[in-house]
Formats: C-alpha cells, sequence, structure tokens
C-alpha cells in the first residue's frame, strides 16, 4: 500500500540547482531519501493520524475544563501543518546536530531544510523560532514515538515496501547484537558540597525574581549571597585533600559554605511564603507563581539532605549508601552507574539498552527508569520484545560477557537461537573462538556495536542530552532512535532515483 502523503507537495517549492559543491550533493540526496522513507513507510501518516487523536483528546479536555476551543476546519488545518513540521523538523535537528536556536536560524538560510520541513518559501519565509521548535520535540508521547519506529522496522524489513522506498534489498533483521551503555544527566561532579553551592544560587535567583515583580521582605542585597557562595566554591576547589592541612582548610570551607546555605534557605522559606499569599499584588498569574514555588519547594525540601549528605563525606569522612544520595537537586531519577572502564569507572545517569542488526539498524531499545539488575536480566527482559519486532525468524544474538549467564544460554537453546554471547570462562571463549567460526565472526562484528553506540550518544544525542526529568530524556532517545534509523537506512545502497519513481508512478 502506498502511504505516500501528498496534501504538502503543492506547498513545497522546487529546490535550486547547486553545482561545485558535494558535500551539498550529498545533503541533498539524504534529505531527499529520507523524505521518500518517511512517506513511503507510513511513519509519516502515522505521526499525523496520532497529532490528530491527540488533538481531539486536548480538545474535550478543554470542553470539560469549560474553556473556549477551536476545531473548525482552519484549526485542524493549522495543527496539521504544524505536526508535520514537528516530525521534520525535530528529525533534521537530531540529524544536523545543533541546539534549538542554531536550527531556527538554519531554517531560515536554508531552501533545502525549509524544503524538507514544509516550512513555505514563497513571497514571505516564516520559519519556526526556537520555542516552537522545542515544542515540535515534545510532540507525542513516547508511547506513540515507540509505534513509529515499529512502523518503520516492519517497512524496511518488507521486501515489497523496501522496493517501493528504494532500497536494493530489504533489511536483515535476523540477526541482533547487543549492548548497554550509561546515558549521562547533565549534572554537576562532584555532587557532595557543589548541591550547597547550586541550592544557594537556585534560592537566590528566585528571590530575585520576586522582588522585581513587586514582593519584598526584609533581607541583605541578595546578590552578595552569590559572590560569598561563588568564593567559598572557588577556595574549595582551590585546596587539595592531599596536601599538609588539606582537609581541615576544606572543612574550614565547607562549615562556612553550610552556614551561608541555612541563611539563604531561612530567607527563601519567606519569600516563598510571601509569594504564596501574596501572589495577586504582583503581576504574575497564579501559574506563573506556582512555577516559581514549585522550584523553591524542591530545593528547600532536599536542602537539610544535601547538607547532612555532605556533612557525612567531608567533615566526617564516611561514605553514602547510593541509594541515599541526592545527586541532583533538579534530576531525580538519575542513579549511580557502576561501569568499571578506564575513564568512567562511576557514571551519573540511567542505563541505556541497544540492539541493532548487521546494517547498523536500532531494532531494540529501553532507557531504565531504575537502576538495572545486570544486562544479563536485561537482556532476558528484551528478548521476547526483539523477536516480535525482527518480523522473521530471530536467529542469533550477540553480547559481550555481561549478558552472559546460564539462564540467557537455556533460554537462546530453548528458542533455538544462535547463541553468540561472549562467554565468562575465558578458555570456553578461547576455545570457541577456535572452533566456532560463526561465533568468531559475530563477536569481531561486535566491535561496530560499540561504535554505534558511540554514534548514537555523541551524534543524536549530544553526548549528554538536556532534558530534565526521566521521561523528556526517554522521549529525546527515541527521537534520536527513530532519526538515527531514517540516517541508517538513506546511507543503505539503493537504487537510481528516478527508475525508484517511474516504478511508483
Amino acid at each position: 500500500m502506498n502511504n505516500i502523503i501528498s496534501f504538502q507537495e503543492s506547498l513545497r517549492p522546487v529546490l535550486p540547482l547547486v553545482l561545485g559543491c558535494k558535500d551539498y550533493a550529498d545533503e541533498e540526496q539524504l534529505l531527499r531519501r529520507i523524505d521518500r522513507i518517511l512517506r513511503v513507510s507510513g511513519v509519516e501518516s502515522l505521526f499525523l493520524k496520532a497529532s490528530m487523536e491527540q488533538f481531539d483528546a486536548n480538545a474535550a479536555k478543554l470542553k470539560l475544563a469549560g474553556e473556549e476551543v477551536q476545531t473548525g476546519a482552519k484549526a485542524l488545518e493549522r495543527y496539521t501543518k504544524h505536526s508535520y513540521r514537528a516530525l521534520r523538523c525535530t528529525v533534521l535537528k537530531n540529524i544536523v546536530t545543533c541546539s534549538y536556536r542554531e536550527m531556527s536560524k538554519d531554517l531560515a538560510m536554508s531552501p533545502l531544510y525549509r524544503w524538507f520541513c514544509g516550512v513555505d518559501d514563497f513571497d514571505v519565509i516564516r520559519v519556526p523560532g526556537k520555542s516552537t521548535l522545542q515544542d515540535y520535540a515534545h510532540w507525542l508521547p513516547v508511547e506513540k514515538m515507540d509505534d513509529l519506529l515499529v512502523t518503520l522496522s516492519k517497512a524496511v524489513a518488507n521486501e515489497a515496501q523496501a522496493r517501493m522506498i528504494g532500497l536494493e534489498a530489504e533489511l536483515n533483521m535476523s540477526m541482533v547484537w547487543v549492548d548497554s551503555t550509561c546515558l549521562k544527566a547533565n549534572i554537576h561532579f562532584p555532587v557532595d558540597w557543589v548541591l550547597l553551592r547550586d541550592a544557594v544560587k537556585t534560592l537566590v535567583t528566585n528571590i530575585l525574581t520576586i522582588r522585581r515583580h513587586g514582593l519584598a521582605h526584609r533581607i541583605s542585597e541578595p546578590e552578595k549571597f552569590l559572590r560569598e557562595i561563588n568564593a567559598l566554591a572557588m577556595a574549595m576547589t582551590g585546596v587539595s585533600r592531599w596536601k599538609v592541612g588539606g582537609k581541615k582548610e576544606r572543612k574550614s570551607v565547607f562549615r562556612k559554605m553550610k552556614r551561608l546555605s541555612q541563611v539563604v534557605e531561612n530567607h527563601a522559606v519567606r519569600y516563598r511564603n510571601l509569594l504564596d499569599e501574596n501572589w495577586s499584588e504582583t503581576d504574575l498569574t497564579r501559574k506563573e507563581s506556582e512555577v516559581i514555588l514549585r522550584g523553591m519547594n524542591n530545593v528547600i525540601g532536599q536542602l537539610p539532605q544535601a547538607r547532612k549528605q555532605a556533612h557525612e563525606r567531608i567533615i566526617g569522612g564516611r561514605k553514602v549508601p547510593n541509594g541515599e544520595k541526592i545527586l541532583s537537586l533538579y534530576e531525580s531519577e538519575i542513579h549511580v552507574v557502576v561501569r568499571g572502564k578506564a575513564g568512567a569507572a562511576v557514571e551519573f545517569g540511567n542505563s541505556l539498552f541497544l540492539g541493532e542488526t548487521c546494517d547498523g539498524f536500532i531494532l531494540d531499545h529501553e532507557l531504565k527508569l531504575n537502576a538495572t539488575s545486570g544486562d544479563s536480566k536485561w537482556l532476558a527482559e528484551r528478548f521476547p520484545l526483539m523477536k516480535e519486532k525482527s518480523g522473521k525468524p530471530l536467529l542469533g544474538v550477540v553480547g559481550d560477557r555481561g549478558c552472559d549467564s546460564e539462564e540467557n544460554r537455556a533460554l537462546l537453546e530453548k528458542e533455538n537461537v544462535f547463541n553468540g554471547l561472549c562467554p565468562r570462562d575465558p578458555q570456553e571463549l578461547s576455545r570457541r573462538m577456535q572452533t566456532d567460526e560463526p561465533f568468531a565472526e559475530g563477536l569481531r562484528r561486535r566491535a561496530q556495536t560499540e561504535g554505534r553506540v558511540g554514534i548514537l550518544k555523541n551524534m543524536f544525542l549530544e553526548g549528554t542530552p538536556r532534558a530534565k526529568g526521566f521521561e523528556n530524556r526517554q522521549l529525546q532517545v527515541a527521537w534520536a532512535v527513530l532519526s538515527h534509523n531514517l540516517w541508517v537506512v538513506a546511507r543503505l545502497p539503493w537504487v537510481e532515483e528516478k527508475k525508484v519513481l517511474a516504478e511508483a508512478a
């Protein structure tokens, strides 16, 4: 079935012919191919359908709340246009790897990008701003994004649809290489006394905001607290714990930080109560006031525990159990991930599972909310989903020694699936490498999976995602996997574009 959506085509201008720049020609070919994949695979039509369902659901909620809602033909057309752009702008942003501000500027400057994203390019060019682009990245919930990924997987694995897209052959989903990594959170390190500095800065900033909007309480110059905490933070950084008297000096500086954080906390509590009771006397709405109040309550509620945690580490010299640590005042759903690797023995964030095919297509992924119980158990949990997503019989699974266990060996044998998991026993590994050529070949190919993890994290997720909150990071990972898979398929061998278009017509 041809799922090409044509209602936008009449609004898309003809791209100018650019000669003499191979890099531009390659970029144009890549985007033309991704454009075709989106339309023919059914990903775009499914995205628009899910957007319309969300539009109806949101309208129903607003009506129940007694608010006026525009649901006419023009409102629907406008929402459809934004839905179309939301998909394409977010995919393009992930591929070119830039900020929302840079993406808005690139759209204004590039006819190719405007063509791909469906931005009108006639007398007046109006491109989405950085805030609109950020809204686009949260257009659908992560559950709907998973449906898009499954739709794309089925399309490129189906011989007829792959030929319609333009691929020389459908993708082979029978073998899966699995690995896990840590998706780092955007937090500071170390995480003990730095928490006090972050708390003081946040609370003083909120106090200044409240004062700027017309509410004041007796207090010293708020900016003075910022200068003091910055000076103490520099003093703490400049003192080495290994030099003679270094530990004593660090303890002295830390005690000053504790006292300052307590003073600022007391002021913040008074200002929070003042805003909560007298917000109507400011130029803020109640919703705007609640945003400030939530931010202050979040920090005030954690500050006593943060002081205690830092006291245990610096004054008492005692370790704090990982389960009791505050790693960030703003990110509560992250964990200490013990990697045991050179340069990254311990990382802070969420564990990410990936399963890729021989073509580099990411068949399965999961960002874990809770701390994992190990790669071997995680593989056992994801195996039924990988088997379902492969579409055809799953013939083999390859992974590192972290995935190997007696349970997983029994599971693969029961499912009649080739066991490419690296054995934990060095002697068994040596024996299989010498006597089992498919195993040795699969394990050598696993080095590419390490590279695939790096590409997804460093290129499509920009190293450390800036999204706050687990749900937002989860959604950002889903967008990154979708964009990555489109990029991978578009770079595989294709038949001639003219021949594809002639057959499709």
